[in-house]
């Protein structure tokens, strides 16, 4: 007698309906398993380099253990792991991005943000999540393979986009090397990295109390990695403007913070933070000209100015010039757009 509605999809192959009826509002994940996909080099996937989720399991294990180091997630109520079948509890309907695009007050809702990454900052990721029901899972480390092989999407994507040909051997040896000297700098961490922490997969909750003001969704391809990479996932929002005012000061406000807790090195988080920023941004601008080109999805391509401003405010950091002249020289101004 339950009730579905569809909810929008997101750039995945999963959907979501939210079940509503006597026993409340659900949500139901259908998320079937995925195949490897092409070999793309060493005889391995993509997905398998980029240490992505291809089944569920992943989920349920991460859910777990986020829900034991005191975070607000969803409780996983019934789930069909061999099909991909998952029903979760509801955290309600009020997401970061649409919050914020009512008139909610992005000030707050981030420094909301922020304090639960601080919160998950005490807590390092254990190499295997053991649930009580006999669910196991390895969570995989962001290895040099994986950091490479996204950035190589704007190699292999964005800027055959904007050039009409194929990148050549020489310009991606060089921009492997300075993404290797830049990698070795983040590399050999062990906090949370849980990847996609920003405004689509976050939920305001006003009426609970301190990190339960924030629910969080999709971290199925969670990693052990350097702390910093949620955070500039945060504060350098793909879907939305943060203002560069407000990146600053929550920035500020996690080293003051991180550094009263014991042990911190402000100025080598900033560092990993402009890596990490320029990674992640590198990898989205191939995302989107793929998301666009492949899979006939060309609204991504509205955010790619936002996500050019973000790459550029990283590039200003020292440590990043090396990076910052091979942009200048690979991708001319011209180029700095898809449409």
């Amino acid at each position: 007698d339950d009730r579905l509605i569809y909810l929008q999809g997101d750039a995945s192959a999963r959907r979501y309906a939210v079940v509503r009826g006597g026993a409340g509002a659900r949500i139901l994940m259908d998320s079937p398993p995925q195949p490897d996909g092409p070999v793309v080099e060493d005889g391995k996937s993509y997905s398998t380099i980029a240490h992505l989720a291809e089944t569920v399991t992943p989920f349920v294990a991460v859910d777990a253990a986020l829900d034991a180091a005191g975070l607000c997630v969803p409780d996983v109520l019934a789930s069909d792991l061999e099909s991909g079948f998952l029903l979760i509890s509801h955290l309600g309907d009020r997401v970061f991005g649409a919050e914020i695009a009512a008139g909610g007050n992005l000030h707050d809702l981030y420094l909301q943000a922020a304090y639960v990454l601080l919160r998950l900052r005490e807590h390092q990721v254990p190499e295997k999540i053991r649930r009580s029901d006999g669910v196991s899972y390895m969570v995989p480390r962001f290895d040099w393979p994986a950091f490479r092989i996204e950035t190589r999407l704007f190699t292999d994507w964005y800027l055959p986009a904007v050039s009409d040909r194929s990148t050549d051997d020489e310009q991606c040896s060089a921009f492997d090397a300075v993404w290797k000297s830049l990698f070795e700098m983040v590399d050999g961490h062990n906090h949370w990295m849980i990847r996609d922490y920003h405004s689509p997969n976050l939920i305001y909750r006003p009426h609970e109390t301190g990190v339960g003001r924030v629910g969080v969704i999709d971290f199925q391809d969670a990693l052990r990695g350097h702390a910093a990479y949620d955070l500039v996932s945060l504060l350098q929002d793909a879907r939305l403007d943060v203002p560069e005012d407000i990146e600053i000061e929550m920035l500020q406000r996690y080293c003051d913070s991180a550094r009263d807790t014991g042990p911190f090195d402000v100025g080598a988080f900033c560092t990993a933070y402009a890596i990490l920023g320029a990674q992640r941004a590198t990898k989205i601008l191939g995302i989107f000209a793929r998301l666009a080109q492949r899979d006939g999805k060309p609204q991504y391509l509205a955010h790619i100015p936002r996500i050019w401003g973000y790459l550029e405010r990283n590039l200003r950091h020292d440590t990043l010039k090396p990076l910052q002249t091979w942009y200048t020289e690979a991708v001319p101004e011209a180029w700095r757009h898809l449409s």
